[in-house]
Order: structure tokens, then sequence, then C-alpha cells
């Protein structure tokens, strides 16, 4: 049976490239997460850290290598390799892109915060790498929301007209969830239309744009965004910080919840006022978002800079 399926809904297909990629890339992020956590560990027979004489070599310059590598040997090879080809490069392709992504965070602060909170932000991404591939490897494909036949050659040009415009409105339906903080509604949404539908009727995250925009001075709506936010969230953070701390840290119940309790009370609040053309006695514009001040400095009541940025002395 399974053989079946392989055969007449992979190969015939030609999603075993696909398949590869996506296996390539789950394989690869479950071996440097295994080889990190022995390095951490302090293993002795396991190989250490790669080095440059005193610097630290990251396995993201092996990823961008691999991935260079095979996607020029993807666009090389396009127009005459064969399958079992291009799935043996899309294989390498998918575990240099897990070699990347696993240290996204490092690319997006620009430094080593792989085992710090900010880390956490590489198992996003590869959370939704996984997600997007597994979509298409099922057979789900972006904007063929309402069964779009656009660029059929037998359909009329108001055919065509009519589902151009309903992958129109989809992607403004997409738009408008992403705006009200749903990241994840969008993003399957794109592959399943009516989560956009639900998405974007739902009450927004408190914190998102579309918050800012319509909630501040409606607070009621806020109150209630605030509400649903923890309710609904704190299973979902205690999930997520479970799974993060499988890869990147010692497992630990009690921890999760702890730690849920403290992502809410730092994330969960109502979204700033939108900025105001009047200007204040300062000459600064009214309603700046945090009023000028980080969320950490006022939560800590004391003047301190956010670790990753310097402070700026004015010029003479």
């Amino acid at each position: 049976m399974v053989r079946h399926w392989f055969t007449d809904e992979i190969v015939a297909h030609g999603k075993l490239p696909l398949l590869l990629f996506f296996a390539g890339f789950v394989l690869g992020f479950i071996a440097i997460r295994v080889s990190v956590r022995m390095i951490r560990a302090q293993v002795r027979w396991w190989p250490g850290n790669i080095r440059s004489g005193d610097t630290h070599v990251h396995h993201v310059v092996f990823g961008v290598v691999i991935t260079l590598a095979s996607g020029l040997g993807l666009v090389a090879t396009s127009m005459e390799s064969s399958q079992s080809t291009a799935s043996a490069l899309a294989c390498l392709f998918g575990i240099g892109a897990a070699l990347i992504l696993d240290e996204f965070a490092l690319i997006f602060y620009l430094r080593d915060v792989y085992w710090a909170e900010e880390g956490r932000a590489s198992v996003d991404a590869v959370f939704v790498a996984i997600g997007v591939t597994g979509m298409v490897l099922l057979g789900f494909r972006p904007l063929e929301l309402f069964n779009l036949t656009a660029f059929a050659d037998h359909e009329s040009d108001l055919l065509r007209s009519l589902d151009i415009a309903r992958a129109m409105l989809s992607l403004l339906l997409a738009a408008v969830v992403l705006l009200k903080g749903k990241i994840w509604t969008g993003l399957l949404g794109i592959f399943i239309w009516p989560l956009l539908l639900i998405g974007s009727l739902r009450l927004a995250r408190p914190g998102s744009p579309w918050a800012r925009w319509r909630y501040t001075r409606r607070p009621r709506r806020m109150s209630r965004a605030l509400r649903r936010e923890r309710r609904l969230r704190r299973p979902l953070i205690r999930a997520k910080i479970f799974t993060q701390d499988l890869m990147a840290g010692s497992p630990d119940v009690p921890h999760a919840k702890q730690a849920a309790e403290e992502v809410l009370d730092v994330v969960v609040h109502p979204a700033p006022a939108p900025i105001s053309p009047v200007r204040g006695p300062s000459g600064t514009m009214v309603g700046l978002p945090n009023g000028g001040t980080t969320h950490r400095e006022r939560s800590s009541g004391g003047d301190h800079f956010d670790s990753e940025h310097e402070p700026v002395e004015p010029s003479p």
C-alpha cells in the first residue's frame, strides 16, 4: 500500500525531489540538534566545535556552502537532469537549509544567541519551514484556494478574470489576518482558504497592528482581546516551550508552566496608540510607541538600555 502511494502520488507527480528535500531538511535539523546537545554536554567521544584559529565556525557556514553548491547544481542541470539527480541535489539543499535555519537567530540578531532566549527564534523558523513544505507535499498549493483555473487554455477570459479576482481576494484576507497578528493562521490559510475567512473575522491579537489602529480607542474590545490572548495562548506557549526545551535544553514541565506565565506577562499587552501628527512640548510627536522608552525599561523602572543597542550620545 505504501509502495503504491509512493509510486502513484510521489514519483508519478514529480514530487520525489520535494519529498527528499523535506526528508533532508528534517533529518539535517535533528542531526545538528543532537550534535550541539552532545557538544554542550561535553561528551568525550563526540567531535567538538570546529574552529579556525580562535574563531568558532558556526554550522550556518556549512549550510550556506551546501545550499549554494546544491542550488547551483539544481539550476545547472534543470533542463537535462533526471528525477533521481534532482532528488539527490534537493536532499542536499534541504540539509543545507536546515543548518542555516537552525541558526536563524544568529543571522537575525547578528550575535551568537544560540542558547539564549532569542535563540528560540531558530526553532520557530524551522517549524514554519516544515509546516509550509509539508502542506505543499500533501498537495496543497498556494493561491489554489478556489480551484483556480486562471491559466488553463480552454477557459474563457471571464473565468480567468474571476479566478484572478478570487486569488487577489484571498491575498487581501491573508494580509488582514497577518495584520491581526495571526501568523500561523495566515500562512496555513494561503493553502486552506476557510482559515483566512475565520481569521479575518475573529478578534485581533492585542499587540498587533490591527489592534493598534482599531482597538486603542475601544477599551472593551481591547480588554476582550487581552483576556482571550492569555486564555488561548497559555497552553500553546507551554507546549511550545516544552518542545523547544527538548531541542535546546533540559525538558521540565514545571519550568514550562512558569515560563509560559512569564512569556504571557511580557508579550500580552495592549498595542500602543497610533502616532499622532500633533507635536508635544518637547517637539516630539505625541503617541510614539512606548513613549520613547522600551517595554523592558518600563517594567524594570530603571534607565536601562536594550542589550542589542548602544546609547547614542547627542551631537554637539
